[in-house]
């Protein structure tokens, strides 16, 4: 692997560690929000808890729109003053409609970056290390998760304000990535897809050898001349993508992740652990994430994207039931922590490593951007529902009923994988997309 495309890599992926701990360190504000605007249980979960996800759904939708016109580079450089500004408002914020406010301009941060940041990444990788390279973003995403849950445990004791360091001191990150994304260079199949050969080459030039370059711009002019100008993803011969995209997205969110994430102090609490308990023991979630989460990266490229997804939708099936049960019998200690710990490393070996991989590669250049909308729309519209949902779940169905459904889903999922899910591993983006358009 080249040095110049994993620096590149890793810059981009950075916006997977702002998505990561902004996703979570509201969790650390949670009750204390509540408590200080008095809200309900619907009003703080639909608004002060869920405004973020409502943003992201935005940003996923239409991320693809600067995406595709404005260039990789440059979005991903709009997404990292969108988490600047969302971080220094919502830390600074006197009422909860201000603080939905700047929440939401984060949400857009995160749900762009779905889209910008693996499609950069999948654009300049070489097939062989396209899962890995790609994979960075999830371990970002998984890093941001940890340095949240750390970060809300220490900030935590800085007293009735301490919310506002927590959800403050993302500013720091976040302008230091825009720095950074001033000196990659934008991707060189963008560049193609706009007839802009001669500036795709200077790109090409500075990490790939002439017969590479050639080789790259000729299996480009060929599947370009055969493109209709206004072709969308919505058309037939996209349909098995489409689905594809759908039920990875669809399954990623029924497996309860989000929720899980959002709400993990409140549900340790449910389970009848302190509240610093509760902290301590999301900071251990954040520690699995990460681990299994670099496992995953690791094999991605070895094993294939459908092992990885047989063997998280196993563990997911064994770990939710189990939570479930330990909320039926009314198992104390540490049985719920334990049994989360497996669900966290079966979602981050499994979806958690290969969801974005597998959607920034299955769909043709010229559409790249507009398939990893859509999938990212999807997922992220069940991520804001589910979450802003739990409170009321919680009081009127119970969590072990809760957790009993996620696990029925993943059955589901594992069925998914076993009989409709096509193996990625090392097939270049072109000729994949000639595979994939022939299957029904």
């Amino acid at each position: 692997m080249k040095t110049k495309i994993l620096i590149w890599s890793l810059i981009a992926s950075f916006a997977g560690f702002l998505f990561g701990f902004d996703t979570v360190v509201i969790s650390g504000a949670d009750k204390a929000l509540q408590q200080l605007w008095h809200s309900s249980d619907f009003f703080h979960g639909s608004v002060v808890m869920a405004m973020a996800l409502w943003g992201t759904v935005i940003g996923a939708l239409f991320g693809g729109i600067p995406t595709n016109k404005l260039g990789r580079k440059k979005t991903l450089l709009i997404i990292g003053i969108l988490f600047s500004l969302s971080a220094l408002g919502s830390s600074l914020a006197n009422n909860p409609w201000v603080f939905a406010f700047f929440r939401f301009i984060g949400g857009l941060g995160i749900g762009a970056s779905t889209i910008a940041a693996p499609s950069y990444i999948s654009e300049i990788a070489p097939a062989k290390d396209r899962g890995r390279l790609v994979g960075f973003y999830q371990f970002n995403i998984v890093l941001g998760i940890l340095c949240a849950f750390l970060s809300n445990f220490y900030l935590s004791d800085f007293g009735a304000n301490s919310w506002r360091w927590m959800l403050g001191i993302q500013l720091f990150p976040s302008v230091l990535y825009s720095i950074f994304v001033l000196y990659i260079p934008e991707s060189p199949r963008w560049l193609m897809s706009g007839n802009r050969i001669s500036e795709a080459k200077e790109v090409l030039n500075l990490y790939a050898t002439n017969d590479e370059t050639e080789l790259l711009i000729s299996d480009f002019e060929k599947n370009n001349n055969t493109t209709p100008l206004r072709e969308t993803i919505f058309i037939s011969k996209y349909r098995f993508p489409l689905l594809l995209v759908f039920l990875i997205a669809f399954f990623n969110q029924l497996s309860g992740i989000n929720a899980f994430l959002y709400y993990a102090p409140r549900i340790f609490e449910e389970a009848g652990l302190g509240s610093k308990t509760a902290l301590l023991s999301s900071i251990g979630i954040g520690f699995i994430n990460l681990i299994f989460t670099m496992l995953g990266v690791y094999l991605i490229d070895k094993l294939g994207r459908r092992i990885l997804m047989i063997i998280g939708s196993i563990g997911y099936i064994i770990s939710l039931s189990l939570v479930a049960s330990a909320f039926y019998f009314h198992w104390t200690g540490l049985a719920v922590p334990i049994f989360l710990f497996v669900f966290i490393a079966s979602h981050a070996i499994g979806q958690g490593a290969v969801i974005w991989v597998f959607i920034s590669e299955i769909f043709p250049n010229h559409l790249r951007a507009s398939g990893q909308s859509f999938g990212s729309s999807v997922h992220w519209v069940l991520a804001a529902i589910i979450p802003s949902m739990i409170p009321i779940l919680f009081s009127n169905y119970g969590v072990g009923n809760v957790f009993a459904f996620f696990a029925l889903m993943m059955v589901f999922q594992l069925i998914f994988v076993l009989f409709m899910m096509p193996e990625t591993k090392g097939i270049s983006l072109e000729e994949m997309n000639k595979n994939l358009t022939k299957q029904k």
